[in-house]
């Protein structure tokens, strides 16, 4: 078993677990990416995305890179969320300037009943890197592991890449239903394993990112996203050496239903920038933490009006009172064009601020 040196600040897990904290918590979906000169760097001498992926020291050293530069409150693991698809033979591959695509997709019978929670032993470089990030954090924020949810997953595999109107996946989901419930319970099966095997090699919160659960009706959004993130949930250990292990679900476009969201088990919910934080803590109560949720796009703005807005976000959430927690995130990933010096008068910004409104 890894040895790992103790946790010096906690303030995210605290603030996930609904417990008291200094200070509002603040770390960045995508905060290990190409907005980053560094990041950069290190992509071009791994020689592409899924070179930089697969190989656990350039994904630790990607991981570090956003620690290193600014204060922010937690790492996340430095991958991709089609890492469970592409052990499951899929096929990745990521065609430039286009995103990811699989080679062989997931649309008929006969592909359906072929598919099978990958052997995890193929994800292996992923829990390389989860132990070498660990141990080179070196106990100075904690580390999130992460998975697309069993429906994101399941919208690659159907339509063979991304997409926006996901008739293809949306097709199968109303004439064959039993097919799509099989798809979707191999995959929560797969990232219920996927995510338990980041805790064991070092993962100390876990996120369940359902990119494309918002283009669900709504009746489909519970049925086929919903309740399969909170099939993966139910599986996760959520303690490990005898301390909590948070469960964070997000789903970009899903504010219209986090009072069912916040009854599936995880310890916080991830909002878009669609979503009033007052609102939502109103409506979740004590039930669940909140993580988020700046608009990415106001870090392109002058430093005076990102400090302006995080103080509107955070003032929108209120002061955390015993039993609510907060985590500040932006409502999507930052964007790669983002200027790093943003991100340092938001960072501060948000440490700041939160500091003050608990003084008050």
């Amino acid at each position: 078993m890894p040895q790992f040196a103790p946790l010096k600040n906690d303030t995210f897990l605290r603030a996930l677990l609904r417990q008291p904290t200094d200070y509002t918590p603040v770390w960045l979906m995508r905060q290990a990416g190409r907005y980053l000169p560094e990041y950069r760097a290190t992509r071009a001498k791994a020689g592409s995305f899924m070179g930089l992926a697969t190989n656990p020291d350039y994904a630790t050293e990607v991981t570090l890179q956003p620690i290193d530069r600014y204060p922010l409150d937690a790492a996340i693991l430095f991958s991709d969320i089609l890492t469970v698809p592409d052990a499951m033979g899929l096929g990745l591959y990521f065609a430039e300037g286009e995103g990811p695509k699989f080679e062989r997709s997931v649309r008929t019978e006969e592909q359906v009943n072929a598919l099978a929670v990958p052997d995890m032993a193929s994800l292996d470089y992923v829990f390389k890197a989860v132990t070498q990030i660990r141990t080179e954090l070196n106990g100075r924020v904690p580390l999130i592991g992460f998975s697309g949810s069993p429906w994101t997953l399941a919208c690659y595999m159907v339509e063979g890449g991304g997409s926006r109107e996901f008739h293809t996946i949306k097709k199968m989901l109303y004439s064959r239903p039993d097919l799509m419930h099989r798809v979707l319970d191999i995959n929560a099966q797969a990232v219920a394993t996927y995510l338990n095997a980041q805790i064991d090699a070092g993962a100390q919160a876990v996120m369940i990112f359902d990119s494309w659960g918002g283009a669900l009706a709504d009746g489909a959004y519970q049925e086929f996203s919903l309740r399969y993130m909170q099939q993966v949930v139910s599986q996760l250990q959520r303690e490990k050496d005898g301390v909590r292990i948070p469960a964070i679900v997000f789903t970009k476009g899903g504010g219209l239903w986090l009072d069912e969201m916040a009854g599936i088990g995880a310890d916080a919910l991830g909002l878009d920038w669609t979503v009033n934080l007052g609102r939502a803590r109103a409506l979740v109560g004590d039930r669940v933490a909140l993580q988020g949720n700046l608009d990415p796009a106001i870090l392109f703005a002058q430093p005076e009006q990102i400090r302006a807005e995080v103080e509107r976000s955070l003032t929108a959430y209120g002061t955390p009172s015993a039993g609510h927690g907060h985590v500040f995130n932006l409502g999507h990933g930052i964007s790669q064009f983002t200027p790093p010096e943003s991100v340092s008068a938001m960072v501060e910004a948000v440490h700041d601020v939160s500091r003050r409104q608990r003084a008050a």
